[in-house]
């Protein structure tokens, strides 16, 4: 039966989950990147420009409330930051792992566009936020998009729920996360990401334990159809799957209605 929410080993409850999860990408950080590159022979930036296209208009708009939750290091924040004119209002880039947040800021923070030679160059504010109890007003938020932290979450209806309640009627959300893919391809991927991926993971960064959370994390995870219908559950209407390259990936999108479906 599919997890309700992320729960690394040795984790009892939820904030014991939410805990070991901090902790973990916080641990990794400094080598998040390279590993992330290197793992998905940079498949993964393919995953983020798709993900930014999907939502174009909205991100055209420069009054345009945009928030990018777990964003990590920042790379979907990046992609994000390409489709927005110039002098467009700042994205919100929100993690709750300092280490990840610090070096997120580094590439999508103001001073660091500055340098860019573009002139009033869209950047982002680093926010230092939990995605389950966002420093945010209800219906203040036109877009939240995520990439592969929405797994990671220690509830995830609850995380649904908060990000209705801080969308904006007819806001829109995009939940980018990993999925098992089936056939032979699905085969041959597992067996890379369950035996190869926490090997190399662990030879490079020394933390064992976060490469052999990810592909248990991802076998736990609901599958697309009960996703979307915890999208649905939640209020939300629109609910669809796009998957990416065979499945192993896909897009979560959905819109919070004019009138409450709930």
């Amino acid at each position: 039966m599919p997890a309700t929410g992320a729960r690394p080993a040795g984790a009892a409850d939820e904030d014991g989950a939410a805990h070991a999860v901090r902790q973990m990408f916080d641990s990794i950080a400094p080598r998040y990147d390279l590993l992330n590159h290197l793992l998905s022979a940079n498949v993964d930036r393919l995953w983020w420009r798709r993900t930014a296209r999907r939502f174009r208009a909205t991100l055209a708009r420069p009054e345009t409330a945009i928030l990018d939750i777990c964003c990590g290091t920042g790379d979907l924040t990046m992609a994000l930051l390409k489709l927005r004119p110039a002098g467009a209002r700042p994205v919100l880039a929100a993690d709750f792992a300092r280490g990840m947040l610090r070096l997120g800021a580094r590439k999508f923070g103001e001073q660091a566009l500055r340098t860019s030679g573009i002139r009033r160059a869209p950047y982002a504010v680093p926010l230092e936020a939990d995605a389950l109890h966002l420093p945010l007003r209800a219906e203040s938020i036109d877009l939240i998009v995520t990439a592969f932290g929405f797994r990671n979450l220690a509830n995830y209806e609850a995380g649904l729920r908060e990000f209705y309640r801080t969308l904006k009627p007819h806001g829109q959300l995009g939940i980018l996360e990993f999925s098992e893919p089936g056939g032979l391809i699905g085969k041959a991927y597992a067996l890379y990401f369950r035996r190869v991926l926490p090997a190399i993971g662990s030879l490079i960064c020394g933390k064992r334990g976060a490469y052999k959370y990810l592909p248990v994390s991802v076998a736990d995870f609901p599958p697309p159809k009960q996703m979307v219908e915890m999208m649905q559950s939640a209020g939300f209407v629109d609910c669809a799957w796009q998957p990416y390259t065979f499945g192993i990936a896909g897009l979560y999108t959905a819109v919070r209605p004019s009138i409450p479906n709930r």
